[in-house]
């Protein structure tokens, strides 16, 4: 059996920027950073960036073009694909990628409102309502139906 596949959450490097292929494709490429952190055998902590080039093609494309941006927190799913290219020099060069499956957001950043015109969120201006609280049911099993009145 065989598996290819890879999950990361971490923060966007860059803005992307949507591209489009000779065949009309979307596509897009962005970095996410990942971080590690652990106790040597001294007891110090240390803490490890990782840096992973990601691709995303069609519609999944114009989403992370539209609502990530530098600094977004982002869960991407895919596969390890590794390209192989010559550059003008004739030097042979190898970049390993995810290209992404599945991609989710991660939450909305404060006051920025989602959108990318840098200008204050309309949210500011309307009083937030106060959260109501929600009830939680009370299941007595004593009042539960007799097994033989249920349909199915």
């Amino acid at each position: 059996m065989n598996l290819n596949k890879a999950f990361i959450v971490g923060r966007v490097t860059a803005t992307p920027e949507l591209r489009r292929t000779a065949s009309g494709s979307s596509v897009t490429t962005f970095s996410v950073a990942t971080n590690r952190t652990w106790s040597d055998k001294g007891g110090a902590r240390q803490e490890e960036t990782e840096f992973h080039n990601v691709v995303a093609w069609g519609r999944q494309a114009e989403i992370a073009t539209q609502f990530l941006t530098k600094g977004s927190l982002t869960l991407v799913e895919g596969r390890l694909q590794t390209r192989t290219w010559q550059d003008k020099n004739g030097a042979n060069h190898k970049s390993t990628e995810i290209i992404c499956e599945r991609l989710q957001l991660g939450p909305k950043p404060q006051g920025g409102g989602g959108d990318r015109s840098g200008g204050a969120a309309k949210s500011a201006e309307i009083p937030q309502e106060e959260a109501k609280e929600e009830e939680i049911p009370i299941i007595n099993l004593d009042d539960a139906a007799p097994m033989e009145e249920i349909p199915f």
